[in-house]
């Protein structure tokens, strides 16, 4: 059984920082290019990062670009996403997902498994 679990979310400032990790495990998580994704309420889901297998290639919607960063260890079948000057508009719940697709990385659509999603809010 397939669970990806994310766990870094919470209550911050404007301006201030978070890492959120998702741990995946029931799946040979190095072919699987990891994604992270947010939703707010009443908005659809948006792309926020992903990484390919290798951690060699990064990839950012234009949103966060300059302030988010995605990594993976995948000795520890682990993403990150570290995340700094944080804005109000950044609230959302946040998921990681994996996909066997390399390429449309930013397609949610082609991820295979979500986890169940992680709080974030950023106050003003």
């Amino acid at each position: 059984q397939v669970q990806l679990v994310e766990t870094g979310g919470g209550l911050v400032q404007s301006g201030g920082f978070l890492r959120l990790s998702c741990a995946g495990s029931g799946l040979t998580f190095s072919v699987y290019t990891m994604g992270w994704f947010r939703q707010a309420p009443g908005k659809e889901r948006e792309f926020v990062a992903a990484v390919s297998l290798n951690g060699g290639n990064t990839y950012y919607g234009d949103s966060v670009k300059g302030r988010f960063s995605i990594s993976r260890d995948n000795t520890k079948s682990t993403v990150y996403l570290q995340m700094s000057s944080l804005k109000p508009e950044d609230t959302a719940i946040y998921y990681c997902a994996a996909s066997l697709y390399t390429n449309n990385y930013a397609i949610g659509k082609l991820y295979d498994y979500w986890g169940q999603g992680t709080q974030v809010t950023v106050s003003s």
